[in-house]
């Protein structure tokens, strides 16, 4: 991979940044430009869905600002991409009911998995990452004895999937391959409206409240990292921007809560339980090389951020 060089720009007046940031209501008004930087100018890229952009993000550096999916996040820094994160939950949320099962595979409670194929679209997709380390930690399934089936590879193109990791062959479609039983299971978040399957865990809701109680965090799913460089030569345009994002959220509404939960924290002190059980899981289901801290994400004006 070609690593973009510094780019001194940041030290201009107002240095235009490249910024990937998905299209929802709370990004609307940064999108539109109706709350926009003073510092700095913004030109975001024309790609509404965010996870779209995540290859260019870790591969090229094509970013200044990206919202970015926490795992894909964390094998770019195992992998030396010049990003910290802010503090700032794009999208956070429960998945106890994202796993769906061939009703006529037998399979019936979490440890059935054992000796199955589950299917997902990559093996380092984050829901996927979060509902391993649930069964893991919570219903004892040993995560060795599954064989997981991919559609897609990893956004940072350096890693190699472990053991018991296989693609499934071009053109393969999950769905199909669910209701067809060639899946015992998937992962599929937005559901299957087909008596063939049916969710994993019958009361996800029960059990999402469950393990909120036990660990008082949120999972979560997109971040947003900035380039180390702009932070080191920039820092008041990176508090600019963290107050930018908050702005807009606070406009369209405020953070989603659900059950009196927050799903969009914001501040390390709200974020680390989450931060410090995703960096267990992907390392325990090696995802990186190393089990990082939650200090390592972020640097002392990232830190101090939403505090």
């Amino acid at each position: 991979m070609t690593i973009a060089p510094s780019k001194p720009f940041y030290l201009d007046a107002a240095p235009r940044l490249k910024m990937l940031l998905g299209e929802y209501p709370k990004t609307k008004p940064i999108r539109d430009g109706a709350i926009a930087p003073k510092l700095s100018a913004l030109d975001i890229a024309d790609i509404p869905v965010a996870q779209n952009g995540f290859k260019p993000l870790v591969r090229e550096l094509a970013f200044d600002v990206a919202e970015v999916a926490i795992v894909t996040y964390l094998q770019a820094l195992d992998h030396g991409r010049p990003y910290a994160l802010l503090p700032f939950v794009m999208n956070g949320n429960f998945h106890h009911g994202s796993v769906l099962v061939n009703v006529a595979s037998g399979v019936k409670a979490p440890n059935d998995l054992e000796g199955r194929k589950v299917g997902m679209r990559s093996y380092t997709q984050t829901t996927p990452t979060w509902v391993r380390g649930y069964l893991a930690e919570d219903y004892g399934v040993d995560l060795s004895k599954i064989e997981w089936v991919t559609f897609e590879d990893a956004h940072v193109a350096e890693y190699k999937e472990p053991a018991g990791v296989t693609r499934a062959a071009a053109g393969a479609k999950m769905q199909q391959m669910l209701l067809k039983g060639e899946l015992a299971a998937a992962f599929i978040a937005q559901g299957v409206d087909d008596p063939r399957v049916a969710p994993l865990i019958a009361d996800p809701t029960a059990e999402a409240k469950a393990w909120h109680a036990k660990h008082r965090a949120v999972p979560i799913n997109h971040m947003i990292a900035v380039r180390s460089e702009l932070l080191e030569e920039r820092p008041d345009i990176v508090r600019e921007l963290f107050d930018v994002l908050v702005q807009s959220r606070v406009s369209t509404g405020g953070s989603t809560i659900k059950d009196g939960i927050d799903l969009q924290p914001v501040g390390i002190s709200r974020l680390r339980n989450a931060l410090e059980i995703v960096l267990r899981y992907a390392y325990d289901q090696k995802l990186v090389s190393r089990r990082f801290s939650v200090d390592e994400l972020f640097t002392p004006v990232t830190a101090a951020l939403g505090e």
